[in-house]
């Protein structure tokens, strides 16, 4: 492959039941936020958590995103209570669980956005809260369904970075306005973590990997979104790929 070859980025899909069959599906903003906000190639990689094929896909890419999605983490992955709302993936816990171990190992650019970012946190030995809106002094940081997907993913409230955090360095600021579309969030951070913000309430934003040789880098927003109409989602993608022309370099 020549130095001028496009990056690739590796994107794990959603295992969901589409009519009578299983399909592995990713959803259309992720895609974009590679192709247009990175000027790079997607290639999906199907929820089936078989280590040969996961070695496989890892020496393929330059970088990982680990997606959003409507399903959650089974609790039983952080010793969590059951759920009394189970939207379930357990073929995607499969792969990505495993797979940020072996990615993180391989020194392969990691962003988790969402669920992506829970992930990370769980794979490395941290908690969740299920129910962010129900626990006392939080907000409730769930979407409005009954208005436009627009309006959904407009800018919902403010967050702080912490001091000397990557985001307060790429965006020469102290805060910044996010989307919020999630119930889940974290409760207790993975060891190796450290926060990179916080929303009004306390709750944990964006965090990345303490390790100076690693990036790792998980947000619980939706950087995705339109991402080149953004320059503040656009910078994380920006960071995303100057890391991953590092990695391949």
């Amino acid at each position: 492959m020549s130095d001028c070859a496009p990056l690739v980025i590796g994107l794990v899909a959603d295992c969901k039941i589409i009519g009578p069959h299983p399909f592995h599906a990713l959803g259309d903003k992720y895609i974009r936020g590679i192709t247009e906000g990175m000027n790079a190639i997607p290639l999906l990689i199907p929820a089936m958590g078989e280590p040969h094929l996961l070695e496989t896909y890892l020496g393929m890419i330059d970088g990982l995103l680990l997606t959003g999605s409507p399903s959650n983490i089974e609790p039983h992955h952080y010793q969590g209570e059951a759920a009394l709302e189970p939207i379930h993936d357990p073929e995607r816990d499969a792969t990505t669980l495993p797979l940020i171990s072996m990615a993180i190992e391989a020194d392969i650019p990691l962003l988790g956005i969402c669920r992506g970012f829970q992930e990370i946190n769980v794979a490395l030995g941290g908690t969740l809260h299920q129910r962010v809106q129900e626990l006392p002094g939080y907000m409730d940081h769930r979407e409005d369904p009954e208005q436009p997907v627009e309006v959904q993913y407009g800018p919902a409230h403010d967050m702080v970075f912490e001091v000397g955090s990557l985001l307060a360095a790429i965006n020469g600021t102290d805060r910044a306005e996010v989307n919020s579309i999630h119930q889940q969030g974290i409760d207790c951070l993975a060891t190796g973590l450290q926060v990179e913000a916080r929303a009004p309430d306390g709750l944990i934003e964006a965090f990345r990997m303490s390790r100076a040789d690693r990036f790792v880098l998980g947000v619980q927003w939706h950087p995705e979104w339109k991402v080149t109409e953004n320059p503040f989602y656009q910078s994380i993608f920006t960071a995303f790929k100057s890391a991953c022309e590092v990695r391949k370099a």
